[in-house]
């Protein structure tokens, strides 16, 4: 027996404004079989010849019992319908826990699961992840999106060795505590040095769309350094600078007198790396007893007296070692990168290393006074004051 479908004026209307404008395509489909049914074709023809798809006879059966009962709304999906996922849906204790143990082996290297390449890819994490055992790689995608894990660009990462390092950031927060409290007699203050050189570094700048790129206009001659040392007051941001082409231990001790003048009347405490040079015994006898708790790390060939030249001129400076390979540490590596992005990179001077170098001083120069602006770029201004 052929089934009908009977409509009346105002149903037709619907189903063939559905037809046309329903904005999910599979409920279009189903009223465009509907109404070819109450055109008096053939529910079966109509499933296998009369849509874009073919279906079963029983598929298009289904939509005229639905209809029927339902009216347009039962074309729709119901809620829950659909193929189950192979990752069935986590109760909320277990989707708590997941992120935290996916963590934990995204942390992990693949060898020791088993895989042979360096980095986790899908098809590593369903054979390593018990839960992810056939999975659809898209399904597991899923789930690191809905753990919000997502395929990002690395960073190099490197985290210091120093055994002491707890103990030198113990001590440089009782120094910072200390210079708090009595600010008008201590500073603390960033050291640090850099290096820059006669040919522009390459970076990213404004060009014509297409194969036009800036460029870095390079010079025939050598490419010269030069060398900068400053220090990066804590709590003012003002910044002392000297320019050089080479700094050992006479231009550090220079360098050391000029801040004291900077400073007088005050004691300061200088946070600085481990560069051997800082702690050169003809170094430390230009300032004041030191009263570090932890030893200076030096060469073990280099002398332990200062020698013959060496300054006494007991500057009131103390200095406070950084864990080494730490430049996170140091707020001042914040104003070199900044001095890069601002004079450096993609520079038009590398004919003219005197000009060069005059604009990297007027850009320190600007950092002479007081610079609020700096603390905040360099992280310090949260610093108390």
């Amino acid at each position: 027996m052929t089934r009908r479908l009977e409509l009346s004026g105002a149903e037709r209307t619907t189903l063939e404004q559905a037809v046309r404008h329903h904005p999910k395509p599979y409920v279009r489909e189903r009223a465009a079989a509907l109404v070819k049914v109450a055109d008096r074709t053939a529910a079966s023809w109509v499933a296998e010849h009369g849509l874009l798809k073919a279906h079963a006879p029983d598929t298009v059966y289904r939509w005229l019992d639905r209809y029927e009962t339902e009216g347009l709304a039962g074309l729709t999906v119901r809620p829950g319908r659909g193929r189950r996922p192979t990752l069935s849906p986590l109760r909320r204790s277990e989707r708590a826990a997941q992120p935290e143990g996916l963590l934990a082996v995204l942390a992990s290297d693949p060898g020791e699961h088993g895989q042979d390449q360096a980095r986790w890819t899908l098809a590593g994490l369903r054979a390593a992840v018990p839960s992810f055992a056939g999975a659809s790689l898209s399904g597991i995608w899923r789930v690191l999106r809905d753990s919000k894990l997502r395929w990002k660009r690395g960073r190099d990462h490197l985290h210091s060795p120093d055994p002491a390092y707890q103990e030198k950031l113990a001590h440089l927060a009782t120094i910072r505590a200390h210079v708090d409290a009595a600010p008008l007699g201590a500073a603390l203050l960033y050291l640090d040095e850099v290096t820059y050189y006669r040919q522009p570094s390459l970076a990213s700048g404004y060009a014509p769309a297409g194969s036009a790129d800036p460029r870095a206009e390079r010079s025939t001659r050598s490419d010269a350094t030069t060398r900068v040392i400053g220090a990066l007051d804590a709590h003012t941001g003002r910044v002392v600078t000297h320019q050089r082409g080479k700094i050992g231990v006479p231009a550090l001790v220079r360098f050391y007198r000029d801040l004291a003048a900077a400073y007088p009347g005050r004691r300061l405490y200088v946070v600085l790396d481990n560069w051997p040079v800082h702690f050169h015994p003809d170094v430390l006898a230009a300032l004041e007893p030191q009263r570090c708790p932890i030893p200076f790390l030096r060469p073990r060939n280099w002398p332990t007296e200062p020698g013959p030249r060496a300054k006494h001129l007991n500057l009131p400076i103390q200095l406070v070692p950084l864990p080494t390979y730490s430049p996170w540490l140091n707020p001042i590596e914040k104003l070199w990168r900044k001095l890069k992005q601002d004079v450096l990179h993609l520079h038009h001077l590398a004919n003219d290393l005197p000009a060069l170098r005059d604009r990297v001083l007027a850009f320190l120069h600007r950092f002479e006074a007081a610079a609020p602006d700096l603390l905040r770029y360099v992280g310090l201004a949260k610093l108390p004051r």
